[in-house]
Parts: C-alpha cells; sequence; structure tokens
C-alpha cells in the first residue's frame, strides 16, 4: 500500500438523500478529499452536511435522464471532478450515460447490461446458477391475483415460495408464503435452480421478459448481508452483517451489526469472479464495483441462499466508519488488490438508524426480553447520521421526510415509494 501523502481529489456524489451517501461524503472529507453532491430531492442528508463543499439539485433521473445526464456532465466539467460516486439506483441512469461520462472523469459503475443482470431478481438466480453456485428455486409468475393457486401448500418437494416483482427496493411488495393472497402460475414454468441452467436459459428469459413478478422458495433461516469493493473481479473491502431490527417484518433494515462469516466472504469472491463484463471500460477486465447480497442462511442445513443482489452502496458501508483505508481503496484500488488486502470492520461493529429502530420496537417489541435485547442493541450502536461535529443532517431527516409525506399525497404512492419515486429504475426507462 502506497505511504504518499495524499493528493485531495474531487468527488462528486450522487443519491445524497441516503445515509450511504452521507457515509462516504464523511469519510472522503476526513482524509482531506472535496466533495460534492448532485441530488434531484429539494431536501436530502447531504444538503446540510459539513463534509459536502456544495450541494446542486439536478432534474430527476427517472423522469427527465437526458437533462440529469447533461447536469451531471456540466457539474464535472465545471467542478474538475476525478470520481463521480453513484450511491442510489440513480446508478442505471448513470450506466446508460456511461460512455458520455467516463470521458470526463473516472465513474464508480458497471455497464448499464452488467447491472440489469445483478438487479434483476430472476437474472441474478440465473447468473448463480451459472456460477456453478446453489440457488433457491426460482421462476416467473403473473401479477398477483384471485387465482385459485395457493402458494402457500408445499409442492412436491416440500417448498413454499414468496412472491414478488422482479424489480423493487427494501422489500416492498414482497408477498409472504402464509399471506392470504394468490398468484397466476403455470407449475410447468419452474426450473430446478441447483442445477447449470443450458437450453433453458432461453426459455427463462422470454418469461422473466414478459413476467414482471417471480416467486422464489422460502427458506426458513437467518438474514445474512454482505457489502463489497471490487476492483477487476477482486474483493478488496467486505463486510458481512445481520439486520435483526427492520421497518416492517420484511422491510428495510435499520440496524446492522458485523459478523465473521467465511461462508458469505467465499461465496462472494466467487461470484464477482463469474459477473459477465459488457461494454465496461476498456481497461477493466473484470467487474468493477460495488456489490451487495442478502442471503438466507438455512437452519436446517447450513446452506447459504442468495436471495437478492444490489449493485450499489448498501448500509455496509456504515460499518467502515472509521476505517480511512476504504478511502484508498475507492480511490487507489490498484494498490490495494495489488497488496492482497481486505479491509473489513471489527466484528461487533454495529450501526443504526435511530428513528425508524424507535419505530420498530414499537411495532414489534411485544415482551420484556424483546424490549431488553432491543435495547441492549441500540446502546452498542452508534447512529448513522448524527455526529457531533456534523449535526444539520439529523434535523434533515425530518424535512426528507415530510417532503416525501407530500409526494405520498399528491402521487398516491406510500412513503417507501415516495423516497425513491424520483431515483428508481424498474428496467422500462430509457433514454
Amino acid at each position: 500500500m502506497s505511504t504518499e501523502p495524499v493528493i485531495p481529489q474531487q468527488i462528486l456524489i450522487t443519491g445524497g438523500r441516503a445515509p450511504v451517501a452521507l457515509e462516504w461524503a464523511r469519510l472522503l472529507h476526513r482524509n482531506g478529499h472535496y466533495v460534492y453532491v448532485a441530488e434531484s430531492s429539494r431536501y436530502h442528508l447531504c444538503r446540510v452536511s459539513s463534509a459536502v463543499v456544495e450541494s446542486f439539485q439536478v432534474p430527476p433521473p427517472r423522469q427527465q435522464p437526458q437533462l440529469y445526464l447533461s447536469a451531471l456532465e456540466q457539474l464535472i466539467i465545471e467542478h474538475q471532478i476525478d470520481l463521480l460516486l453513484p450511491t442510489c439506483e440513480e446508478i442505471f441512469y448513470i450506466a446508460q450515460g456511461l460512455e458520455r461520462l467516463q470521458r470526463v472523469c473516472r465513474v464508480l459503475t458497471p455497464s448499464l447490461s452488467t447491472l440489469h443482470t445483478l438487479h434483476h431478481k430472476g437474472k441474478f438466480i440465473e447468473q448463480v446458477i451459472m456460477n456453478n453456485q446453489v440457488a433457491p428455486n426460482t421462476f416467473s409468475v403473473a401479477e398477483p391475483s384471485t387465482d385459485s393457486y395457493d402458494y402457500s401448500v408445499p409442492d412436491a418437494e416440500g417448498h413454499t415460495f414468496v412472491r414478488k416483482p422482479i424489480y423493487s427496493r427494501f422489500a416492498s411488495r414482497v408477498i409472504m408464503p402464509w399471506e392470504p393472497r394468490r398468484i397466476i402460475a403455470s407449475k410447468k414454468q419452474k426450473t430446478t435452480a441447483n442445477t447449470m441452467i443450458t437450453t433453458e436459459t432461453t426459455a427463462m428469459n422470454k418469461q422473466y421478459e414478459s413476467s414482471a413478478w417471480i416467486a422464489q422458495q422460502y427458506i426458513k433461516g437467518k438474514a445474512v448481508c454482505t457489502y463489497s469493493l471490487v476492483h477487476k473481479g477482486i474483493v478488496i473491502a467486505h463486510a458481512t452483517y445481520t439486520s435483526n431490527y427492520r421497518t416492517s417484518r420484511t422491510g428495510a433494515s435499520v440496524y446492522f451489526e458485523a459478523i465473521e462469516h467465511n461462508k458469505a466472504y467465499e461465496w462472494v469472491c466467487q461470484f464477482v469472479q463469474g459477473i459477465p463484463v459488457e461494454d465496461q471500460h476498456p481497461s477493466n477486465t473484470a467487474f468493477c464495483g460495488q456489490i451487495s447480497f442478502d442471503f438466507i442462511e438455512e437452519d436446517s442445513t447450513g446452506i447459504l441462499y442468495p436471495i437478492e443482489c444490489n449493485p450499489r452502496t448498501t448500509s455496509g458501508i456504515h460499518l467502515f466508519q472509521h476505517q480511512d483505508t476504504m478511502i484508498q481503496a475507492l480511490l487507489d484500488p490498484e494498490s490495494i488488490a495489488q497488496s492482497g488486502q481486505v479491509i473489513m470492520p471489527a466484528v461487533g461493529t454495529a450501526r443504526v438508524l435511530t428513528l425508524p429502530m424507535w419505530i420498530a420496537g414499537i411495532k414489534y417489541n411485544r415482551d420484556w426480553q424483546a424490549w431488553k435485547n432491543w435495547w441492549n442493541s441500540l446502546q452498542r450502536a452508534t447512529d448513522v447520521v448524527y455526529q457531533a461535529d456534523d449535526r444539520k443532517p439529523f434535523w434533515e431527516q425530518f424535512r426528507l421526510v415530510a417532503q416525501a409525506l407530500r409526494t405520498c399525497r399528491t402521487e398516491r404512492i406510500s412513503l417507501t415509494e415516495a423516497l425513491t419515486h424520483d431515483i428508481e429504475w424498474n428496467g422500462k426507462e430509457s433514454l
């Protein structure tokens, strides 16, 4: 690893509403770099952070992708940006303009086709199988309806199934096996996901193109999450963590605690080496970027089943709060890769989103022991947003939520959807 003095770089972060963007901004600022933020939301956490030199409101990428890319390009040129760092689903719109943007600075994203393969919940499982890794049985289905087929009844192998959209975030719209809702599906569509896909791949692709939902084998077990920074197919930073508290039974995590989990780390290392790379920068012959996974570790067998992939920043970045080497991994990944070092947070490191953690406690703690465990978890974790020398983002949370509530009313959507309605990507958006 290099010991030369740090040369300050100009970094442009997108997705400034997200706590993960604030985490990156603070890490970069503490290490002497200049952070700018481009965000379509009027209010966002990074807007008022002392870690940010300047924040810019840009057109919404989902509704105005061309104008969004033009605004980013102008900011990059005007402020001599060295790195464009996407953090949320705006990464898909940035990837659509990757060829254009990487002419003027380094952009931390793979190609759109690679992102799509990983983000699409069905195609991701296909890729897992093509890598000869174990996956849950997964197949395409029609949208939820009043059809008489009941997926809560075990099939011939004894499996029940979870249903979910192929594009979603924060586990929204997931239908668990025991929920009294039904979907139209033919059992003939099902494929055996623990064997290599060969001639069936084309048929599965056609199914996924015509269907917006999948059914996936329900695995009884413990949720395990990972976040990794990858350079040319090599994992250079990695966190495995548990998420015991969520906004709902299957919703977004609000508590993150680092654990040691060799199986998860080895799984990620194997998978990223097998990701097909298309239309990426010529110097990159293997996957480069941030990548995150959700797993279920089956109670009865200990088998680790991949459930979903997020090819972007996720909450695991919070576990690197005090690890300045993450900045070298971000800005000089080649040196970390050549050193053979893998940056990991200390086991037991815990971070929390305090406000939703309180809501989760009130909603789901039903006895004294649950409250005691919840309180102990809260006490050993540090808040993701609040920081003594950068307090304004904590109060900005309330403006952000108030703005989202107004969007709920005008657009008639849920609060979760309102928080991402202008940046989310559902596969059909194009320039």
